[in-house]
């Protein structure tokens, strides 16, 4: 849409999750090329020019995009494996397949996994990819390119791993690289492909996999780096009571700490999981303002625990949601895990009181942003930022009879998506992707999943 072009959606609920979370039970928004110009109670204003389309969206809600904060992509075509493994477990059952990933593997797969993000509401999606076998192409290249075609927001969390089985990791030998190939392959990304303006489409982040497969210096060399170039760091943390073990017995302090002494605490610092947090080390991740990547799902599915997000938010910590890998949990969407979070944090001391809807939506958009460091331009819908937002038919049988829009996207069955836009471009219609044919996508996933296991079982 050219920038003086208007799309004028009407008729609507609209959870703005701003700063005072205002919401119009039935309101308008005004799209004016890639920002959100107006939006408010009641019809648009009379007299807009420039009006291409008007959207009639009686029985919507419409909020923020979801963004995701922790992914990894390459996961989609190792679905369904070792279900009933803790992480360890499920790691090492895993990592000789994952090792012999190549570039059409990692395209489809991330085709695969960013269609099935875009089609469920999210509009900023993250590729955490740590594993780089020798000779399998260009990784990062591949991924980049299925997310711009693709149409979402995106951020490439440049992983490494240089911490194998012969220096008591879990990768292979085989799948990691050295400490001066990852941090000079690193900044070959980040050079050629992070945007640092405004209404970036491509971003890159500085993402060492986690303290059980990297070595303190590609940690500290990693930190060092990201903040000579000016990206955001990126990390696993605190994800399972081994790690916690792990770290001790490795460095003679948990992992918090540990991360502290490499200069991994920062605002500019988000990590995965954070699941066994004590008081010090929340308030250490409150005073340094590092963000989470709450991951309910997965956390279940390889029974790590319930990560402790009510105090998290209560001390001041950001946190944002996560799909976490399609291997650890195979739906692939986001808007799910809105749900989950709420449900599982429910288990967990605060009980009833842990997390209510709003909450939880605000935990998948504007706490999404917070994480990434582009609250100033997505996450919540005001006039100025980016216009990337959804529209959720909620007049269906599903829904219909639930009173309040917000709790029906939450606590409902999910929400069809009727229309996303990224950037003022709309990506979905009723559902479906506009831009990417998702029957091929599924054919050639299903292709490379069967090759990567016929080369995998050959050893």
């Amino acid at each position: 849409m050219a920038a003086d072009q208007r799309i004028v959606i009407e008729n609507c609920a609209i959870a703005t999750v701003d700063a005072h979370d205002t919401e119009y039970a039935s309101g308008h928004v005004v799209l004016r090329g890639n920002r959100v110009e107006s939006l408010g109670a009641g019809k648009a204003p009379e007299g807009l020019e420039n009006v291409v389309r008007r959207v009639d969206a009686t029985g919507h809600l419409v909020t923020p995009g979801l963004v995701n904060t922790h992914h990894h992509f390459y996961q989609w075509i190792t679905r369904g494996l070792a279900t009933d493994h803790n992480l360890f477990n499920w790691l090492v059952a895993l990592y000789p397949t994952w090792a012999r990933i190549d570039e059409p593997m990692v395209y489809a797969a991330a085709q695969g996994s960013l269609a099935m993000m875009a089609r469920g509401g999210v509009t900023t999606a993250l590729d955490h990819h740590y594993v780089f076998p020798k000779g399998s192409g260009d990784l990062s290249g591949a991924i980049i390119r299925a997310a711009r075609e693709t149409g979402v927001r995106f951020t490439l969390a440049r992983g490494s791993m240089d911490r194998s089985e012969k220096d008591g990791g879990l990768p292979p030998d085989f799948a990691v690289e050295t400490l001066d190939g990852a941090l000079a392959a690193t900044e070959a990304t980040v050079t050629e492909h992070h945007d640092a303006s405004f209404d970036a489409m491509t971003q890159v982040a500085v993402a060492p996999c986690s303290p059980f497969s990297v070595s303190t210096e590609l940690l500290r060399d990693g930190a060092r780096l990201a903040r000579r170039l000016g990206v955001r760091l990126h990390t696993h943390g605190s994800e399972t009571v081994e790690e916690e073990q792990f770290c001790k017995e490795q460095f003679g302090m948990g992992p918090t700490d540990y991360f502290e002494s490499t200069g991994w605490l920062g605002e500019d610092v988000w990590m995965a999981h954070c699941v066994h947090m004590n008081d010090s080390d929340i308030a250490a991740f409150a005073r340094t303002k590092t963000g989470v990547a709450h991951c309910p799902s997965s956390n279940a599915r390889l029974a790590a625990g319930i990560a402790r997000v009510p105090d998290m938010l209560a001390a001041g910590v950001p946190v944002g949601l996560g799909v976490d890998g399609t291997a650890s949990n195979e739906s692939g969407e986001l808007h799910t895990e809105l749900r989950n979070a709420l449900l599982v944090n429910r288990l967990g001391a605060h009980r009833e009181a842990a997390l209510n809807a709003r909450q939880a939506l605000r935990l998948g958009t504007y706490g999404g942003a917070q994480v990434l460091g582009r609250s100033a331009e997505i996450g919540s819908l005001e006039p100025g930022k980016l216009a990337d937002l959804v529209l959720w038919k909620l007049d269906t049988l599903a829904h219909a009879s639930i009173a309040d829009p917000v709790t029906a996207l939450v606590f409902g069955a999910a929400a069809p998506v009727t229309a996303s836009f990224v950037n003022g471009r709309q990506i979905v219609a009723d559902g479906r992707l506009l831009h990417v044919d998702e029957d091929a996508v599924a054919r050639s996933t299903r292709q490379e999943a069967r090759r990567l296991a016929r080369i995998a079982a050959q050893g």
